[in-house]
């Protein structure tokens, strides 16, 4: 188990640069070029982690909910499919097609999206308001495996309601606990 970095991404810091493949379609989607929308919903997430198995049945409605809204959602994956192939891309392709997702499941083949959120675990959610600033980091709601406390996602939830309402960020924002990211080896010589 690993919580999200001790310097988490600051409130308000925009939106990373990137361009990242989506397994599904073989498009490559620039965060630049995205459809202005009321908001967006980066879930970073893989298909090994316990803690994402634990609600990956949640996300597409979650999801489908808060797009009827104008909240645009898409999911990335940077884990290092060299250790843990379930997180390659063709896996990343299943895994979507399986539960449904109506949303992109990109892979971060370079790690540097990831990076650049600063983000730690999977799972862990990024929800940028309109001007692509970030609004609320952390996590889906307060169930674990184990713990017995259903899965609601009322914590990122209530951040998108209150995007949606145009009010300020929630000034409690719920560290995210999950998995840790499976960053790639470096060779050092």
């Amino acid at each position: 188990m690993s919580t999200a970095q001790q310097n988490p991404l600051d409130l308000g810091s925009p939106l990373p640069d990137a361009t990242l493949l989506d397994p599904r379609t073989g498009a490559w989607i620039d965060m630049a070029a995205l459809a202005p929308s009321t908001g967006l919903l980066v879930m970073v997430i893989c298909n090994h982690c316990p803690y994402v198995k634990h609600l990956r049945i949640h996300l597409a409605p979650f999801a489908a909910r808060y797009a009827a809204s104008g909240i645009q959602v898409l999911a990335v994956s940077g884990n290092d499919p060299d250790v843990y192939p379930e997180d390659a891309p063709d896996a990343l392709a299943r895994e979507a097609a399986e539960l449904g997702f109506g949303f992109p499941y990109l892979y971060d083949e370079t790690q540097d999206f990831v990076r650049a959120l600063h983000a730690a675990c999977t799972p862990e959610f990024f929800l940028f308001d309109a001007g692509r600033k970030l609004f609320y980091r952390g996590r889906f709601d307060g169930s674990s495996p184990g713990n017995r406390i259903p899965v609601t996602g009322a914590e990122l939830g209530s951040a998108c309601d209150r995007l949606l309402r145009r009010e300020d960020p929630p000034s409690e924002q719920h560290q995210a606990i999950g998995c840790s990211i499976k960053w790639r080896r470096v060779a050092t010589s």
